[in-house]
């Protein structure tokens, strides 16, 4: 797969693909990176597209920076590699899975993207905290006196508490499809459902798949979610 290497203001980043006008940009998830793009870039390559992909904070070269992988260092991150995308390809579509869905729902709303493809996202990140904070038994008024509890997850904060429930997605204009695992428990089903019947996506379900869709016989349904769906 044709892959050339480069830094968008120091980010590391891998542009896929024989060139063309019109390009994917992919976002990538917790504990991922941007490699992670490759099997993705080959379908979009077939039907004439680029991808971009970038490693989001402390995420693949760029997992010893301090910098965490939150709401406003991604945000500047997806801002950077947007204006990036839009001011070299005539027509930018987006891919985008789990946080990174969350992250480019609140930093690209208002963007003219082609479309979108979200796998596993997280739609809305209040539903997501509370949660954590159930299941760790986390009540706000320690995260509000302690401001950071450490969990098995990830590190609950309270500032980024207070921007999620302050900052909820109200707008997204792409035209956008979602593939979502049935037994995915970062995210309900009725969240997904009202996201999808809010903003007119289209939603498919793989009712056996987990959050990750790392299992084997979740690789055949992705690949053909994506060559059904890119473009």
């Amino acid at each position: 797969m044709e892959q050339r290497k480069i830094k968008i203001e120091q980010i590391p980043t891998v542009i896929w693909g024989p060139p063309s006008e019109k390009v994917y940009l992919f976002v990538h998830g917790k504990m991922s990176c941007k490699e992670a793009a490759e099997e993705f870039a080959g379908i979009a390559a077939e039907k004439g597209y680029q991808t971009v992909s970038f490693d989001l904070p402390a995420h693949g070269e760029r997992v010893d920076e301090a910098e965490r992988c939150d709401i406003w260092n991604g945000m500047r991150d997806l801002t950077i590699a947007g204006d990036y995308v839009f001011s070299h390809w005539k027509a930018v579509s987006l891919y985008a899975c789990s946080l990174g869905a969350y992250f480019s729902l609140n930093a690209y709303p208002g963007r003219a993207l082609q479309k979108c493809l979200f796998q596993s996202p997280v739609l809305d990140m209040e539903y997501l905290i509370g949660q954590m904070m159930l299941w760790f038994d986390v009540p706000e008024e320690r995260l509000a006196r302690e401001k950071e509890v450490d969990t098995p997850i990830d590190v609950l904060s309270w500032d980024y508490w207070q921007y999620v429930k302050t900052h909820p997605v109200r707008e997204w204009r792409a035209p956008t499809c979602i593939l979502y695992g049935g037994k995915d428990t970062l995210q309900s089903r009725q969240v997904v459902q009202n996201f999808a019947k809010r903003f007119q996506c289209t939603l498919t379900v793989s009712e056996e798949s987990d959050h990750p869709f790392m299992a084997q016989t979740d690789a055949p349904i992705v690949r053909k979610w994506l060559r059904e769906n890119i473009g």
